[in-house]
């Protein structure tokens, strides 16, 4: 992994750089804790649609999961972040250049799967983390959108929190179908009165889950009001369920 920053900062060492695979060039920062070894423990962080790896409630989770011992990986989603550069819409928002992106490119999905499985195989090999951590997903909204099908397809993330989402959009059969390949310990966040994802879409998505061990947390507010004790409470949930607490 190409490391261009790496500093440690209030007991939580935070890296960046870039990943160079056959298909794309990806940013990513990465969260450690500064001390006691290497963290056996890995969470990726899908961000929201107009957001990046470096949006406030990334880093504060981050920061959240390194303090505990758990390492934590964020990636900018398309046309987000430094891929903004890549964005060939006419639109002049990350969050309308992905709406169009999800709308007309068939292929982002498996793309972005395909740039965290890269990404994940570059960390757990770079000697940053234990090449045996055990992983975990959080990622809501459009970190649900493309992290639902990616916690699907790859059997080395073992918990998951996901939300802020429905059974919805251009790619609502994958969606379902994927859900149901989902088995392990699941988290889902909704928002009672989102505006963007409605409730009844919402609870359908949840139902459509294939785990039996999965909670359901909602909580009043639009989409975006999702509280510090949610973002809190999830990270218990996979800090417990990866064995990573402390």
């Amino acid at each position: 992994m190409d490391i261009r920053d790496d500093a440690t900062r209030d007991g939580v060492r935070e890296c960046s750089g870039l990943l160079a695979t056959p298909t794309a060039t990806v940013p990513w920062t990465l969260w450690l804790p500064s001390e006691g070894g290497l963290a056996r423990q890995l969470v990726l962080i899908g961000h929201g649609a107009s957001g990046d790896k470096q949006e406030g409630y990334v880093v504060a989770l981050g920061r959240i999961l390194a303090r505990r011992g758990c390492a934590a990986l964020a990636i900018d989603g398309p046309v987000h972040g430094e891929r903004r550069m890549q964005a060939t819409s006419e639109f002049s928002s990350p969050f309308l250049d992905f709406a169009a992106r999800w709308s007309s490119d068939e292929g982002m999905t498996d793309a972005m799967i395909d740039d965290w499985r890269r990404t994940l195989d570059a960390t757990l090999a770079s000697g940053l983390v234990a090449r045996d951590a055990v992983v975990g997903y959080w990622g809501l909204s459009m970190g649900t959108i493309l992290g639902l099908p990616l916690v699907a397809a790859e059997s080395r993330i073992r918990a998951c929190v996901l939300g802020l989402m429905g059974l919805t959009g251009p790619t609502k059969d994958r969606i379902a179908h994927d859900a149901a390949q989902i088995v392990i310990p699941t988290m889902f966040l909704m928002q009672w009165d989102d505006q963007l994802f409605h409730r009844p879409d919402v609870l359908s998505l949840f139902g459509e889950l294939g785990s039996t061990d999965k909670v359901l947390v909602a909580t009043p507010g639009n989409h975006g009001d999702v509280t510090p004790e949610n973002y809190q409470g999830s990270a218990e949930f996979l800090l417990k369920r990866l064995g990573g607490a402390r």
